[in-house]
């Protein structure tokens, strides 16, 4: 086996503040900056990757295959349900209505509890009880909550979950059903938040692994990127398109590309990456659209796609400087084009996308009739997560949207 020495499972060297730089410890549980209070990155030994491209090929296909780049130190630590390598499908029949043609999707709706956070959680929860975490805690719109509580419960971990009370129901579900600490809250994940927070600060007993607050479930999430060079054979997309909540799935994909040109296993220039954020709440897009490396929190955030309503993300900075980067850009779609495109891609594909995963599709079209895409761009659409876990709200949006639609018609997006 090539998982003996406990060096040669993980090349994790230490951590890093995406702000002030500074080097922190590996083996010890932090959360954010002790120093400044942003959020800190893990930092690989890329040298000691002596790993050919043919080992990864022979392991299993989870996305444990790239261990090296993973923060976990032992095979034994590793606390999985089989996630990863998800399909990337060829979206011809929608991409010839669209008028691209090499459309592909990720997508991420096969994954444990359903959709791209349990990658996260896999790598965040194995790295939390690895280094000594017995309790956890974490606001979520839903999802993430439904996966860290699934892999909680693997680890034998305690976790406490906040969530809207306006979250996909089934989240909910999710979440008791495994034996998590349940809070619903009347209000937005940055509600739910501060619950947890004025909760934990009165008696401290648990992690918080609220998005970026640790520096594992972005190394979870960056596996996306290294399947989707794999899958396309050890080479790049020309564009990324990604629903942006807190974003941590975009700044993933763009550390592990990073990280791959730097071990020499890809070439060329990165993915232009696309932040795709509702008009409902377009924090990300606002900050873009005025040359910022900053969001400004959002008023009132409410759309359809759930995930995506996120009023000021801690991982701002880390996504706008990805955008800039790779001369990507962010666009905000209506909720009515999100379901239209959700209906439309189940329709000519079969597949029943999340309306997150709905809103990329709405991002493409316009972006080509905008002129910044090109019909021969090799375009990777992100679906993030199963559209059945979101059934009863496409049901209510379908029939509410249409009702509206007919009372002040959408502005059209060129389709």
């Amino acid at each position: 086996s090539d998982d003996g020495a406990m060096g040669s499972f993980s090349a994790l060297s230490h951590l890093e503040c995406s702000a002030c730089a500074g080097e922190f410890d590996a083996g010890t549980l932090y959360g954010l900056c002790p120093t400044c209070g942003r959020p800190l990155l893990a930092r690989y030994d890329l040298t000691t990757v002596a790993t050919t491209l043919e080992q990864v090929a022979a392991r299993p296909p989870t996305l444990w295959r790239y261990h090296e780049l993973l923060p976990v130190r032992s095979a034994e630590a590793v606390v999985s349900l089989g996630e990863g390598m998800t399909p990337l499908l060829p979206l011809r029949r929608l991409g010839e209505r669209l008028g691209l043609n090499r459309l592909l999707l990720k997508d991420e709706s096969p994954l444990p509890t359903g959709s791209f956070k349990a990658r996260g959680a896999a790598v965040g929860v194995s790295k939390a009880a690895e280094l000594g975490a017995r309790s956890l805690a974490m606001p979520t719109n839903g999802n993430a909550g439904a996966a860290w509580s699934a892999y909680a419960a693997r680890a034998g971990l305690e976790m406490v979950v906040a969530m809207p009370t306006s979250a996909p129901p089934i989240t909910r579900v999710e979440v008791a059903v495994t034996g998590a600490d349940l809070r619903l809250v009347d209000g937005l994940i940055s509600d739910a938040g501060r619950l947890l927070a004025d909760e934990n600060a009165a008696n401290p007993r648990w992690f918080d692994v609220a998005t970026l607050k640790e520096p594992y479930r972005i190394e979870g999430k960056k596996t996306m990127g290294f399947e989707i060079a794999e899958q396309l054979g050890w080479r790049m997309p020309d564009v990324v398109i990604y629903p942006t909540g807190g974003g941590v799935g975009l700044i993933g994909i763009h550390k592990a590309l990073s990280e791959l040109r730097r071990l020499g296993w890809l070439d060329g220039p990165l993915p232009r990456l696309v932040s795709v954020q509702s008009t409902g709440c377009a924090p990300v897009v606002a900050a873009f659209a005025a040359g910022e490396r900053e969001t400004a929190p959002w008023p009132d955030a409410r759309t359809v796609a759930f995930g995506l309503t996120v009023p000021k993300p801690l991982g701002d900075t880390l996504m706008l400087d990805a955008i800039y980067e790779t001369g990507g850009t962010a666009v905000a779609v209506d909720d009515t084009q999100i379901v239209d495109d959700l209906e439309l891609t189940a329709r000519l594909e079969g597949i029943f996308l999340c309306p997150e995963g709905a809103a990329t599709v709405s991002a493409a079209r316009r972006l080509l009739v905008e002129g910044w895409l090109q019909p021969d761009d090799e375009v990777v659409l992100l679906n993030t997560g199963a559209g059945v876990l979101y059934g009863d709200v496409c049901t209510q949006m379908s029939s509410a949207i249409r009702a509206a639609a007919r009372e002040a018609p959408a502005v059209s997006t060129g389709k």
